[in-house]
C-alpha cells in the first residue's frame, strides 16, 4: 500500500469513527467501538472501499497509532467530537506535558487555558518533539509546557489514551509554562 493511500484511508476513518460515523451509516456503542466487518462495508458502500488489509496496515503504520483494534472491533483512539465513553482510567501523569498550537492562539490560551474546543478533552504529548509535530499541521509550531504534576497534585485528572496521548478537561492558564 502506497503512502498516498495510507494517508487517505487514515482521514477516512478517523472522519467516521470520531466525528461522523452516522455519515456512513456506522453507529459507535458507548466506548467507540464499531465492528471491522459493519466498517468495512459501511466504506464500500459509500463508495470508498477499503480491505481488510489495508485497514490492518493503516492501524500497524499510523505514526500516532489513532486507532486500536480489539478482536473484530476497532476504535480510534482518541479525539472524538461524537458522545463516546472510552472507558480510560485516571493515570498520574508526568511532571511535564506539552501542547503543540500556532501563535495566533496564544492570546486566547494565556487568557482562557487550554480548552478542548469541539473535542471531549485536551490533548497533551509526552514530549516535545511530538507536541512540535502537532502544532506544524496548523502553521509555525509553538510549543506550551504544561505543569501536569501540578494540576494532578491540585485536583485535576489526566487520563492516557493506548497510543500514549495524555487528556484532560482543561488547563488553566495558571499551569502553563
Amino acid at each position: 500500500m502506497d503512502e498516498r493511500r495510507t494517508v487517505k484511508v487514515s482521514k477516512y476513518l478517523s472522519r467516521h469513527l470520531r466525528h461522523q460515523p452516522q455519515r456512513i451509516g456506522i453507529t459507535l456503542d458507548a466506548q467507540g467501538w464499531v465492528p471491522v466487518e459493519e466498517l468495512l462495508r459501511a466504506c464500500a458502500r459509500e463508495g470508498f472501499p477499503v480491505s481488510r488489509a489495508e485497514l490492518d496496515h493503516v492501524v500497524a503504520a499510523n505514526d500516532k497509532q489513532r486507532f486500536t483494534v480489539d478482536g473484530d472491533r476497532i476504535r480510534a483512539a482518541q479525539g472524538h467530537t461524537v458522545t463516546v465513553d472510552l472507558g480510560l482510567p485516571p493515570a498520574r501523569p508526568p511532571e511535564y506535558l506539552y501542547h503543540g498550537t500556532v501563535g495566533r492562539a496564544l492570546t486566547a490560551i494565556r487568557a482562557e487555558g487550554l480548552r478542548p474546543m469541539a473535542r471531549h478533552h485536551v490533548h497533551l504529548s509526552p514530549d516535545r518533539g511530538t507536541a512540535t509535530r502537532v502544532g506544524a499541521r496548523r502553521g509555525v509550531p509553538v510549543v506550551l509546557t504544561v505543569r501536569a504534576g501540578a494540576m494532578h497534585r491540585a485536583g485535576h485528572v489526566f487520563r492516557v489514551s493506548a497510543n500514549g496521548v495524555w487528556l484532560t478537561d482543561g488547563v488553566p492558564p495558571a499551569f502553563l509554562g
